[in-house]
């Protein structure tokens, strides 16, 4: 039976749907505008100062391939998994993705800006610095990431869940959360935390973070 609209509970994330063959591609050779990969195992690393527009990648695999510098503005990824890849300081800007698995990345100084993420899971990943600055987020699990310092201004998110990550110093401001949930995170130095209100959070995690929470709302805490 279909849940009711009005469940609070966040929707289950869509798993990639990867072929079982897939041909070897490399990146070592760069790409070009609106290059379109599909049906591949990638590998290897894009050339420093790397520029593409509309990139597309379909039902794909990469393992271990760096991306870090890249800028690929309007890139749009569905049914990708990627392992262990290196996607510092990318500029993903109006990004699109649809069922994509991101596991053991380094995605560190990312930029995500405008970009709309349907049905993506990270996990493992390193995510601090980041840019999701006015993205679409549906249907998003992040699971044991640290993302501090990271911009979610004007971020727009339903059905997400956030498991065992590091906060810290995350910008909210006019951020706005739907069908959301955090278990075990982190949440010291978070800008604009009255954003949260509506999320859904064990009552072990409200008294952890009570002290951030008595600071967004300007309690002052005495002795005794």
């Amino acid at each position: 039976m279909a849940r009711a609209t009005s469940d609070p509970r966040p929707r289950p994330v869509a798993a990639p749907r990867i072929a079982p063959d897939l041909a070897p591609s490399t990146l070592d050779d760069g790409i070009t505008h609106d290059d379109r990969q599909s049906g591949v195992a990638l590998s290897g690393s894009l050339p420093a100062g790397t520029f593409a527009r509309g990139v597309e990648i379909e039902d794909a695999r990469a393992e271990q391939v760096d991306l870090a510098g890249a800028r690929m503005p309007g890139i749009g990824l569905v049914d990708v998994e990627l392992r262990a890849a290196n996607l510092a300081n990318a500029d993903l800007r109006a990004a699109s993705l649809r069922r994509v698995a991101i596991v053991r990345g380094r995605l560190t100084g990312i930029q995500w800006s405008g970009a709309k993420l349907d049905d993506v899971r990270f996990e493992g990943c390193q995510i601090d610095l980041a840019a999701f600055t006015g993205c679409e987020l549906r249907r998003v699990t992040f699971d044991d990431c640290r993302l501090v310092g990271s911009d979610f201004q004007d971020l727009n998110a339903q059905d997400l869940v956030l498991t065992d990550c590091d906060l810290s110093d995350l910008d909210l401001t006019g951020a706005r959360f739907a069908r959301t949930e955090m278990r075990r995170c982190t949440l010291d130095g978070i800008r604009s935390l009255d954003r949260l209100r509506g999320v859904g959070m064990g009552w072990d995690d409200v008294l952890a973070s009570a002290g951030a929470f008595a600071g967004a709302i300007g309690i002052r805490l005495i002795d005794g």
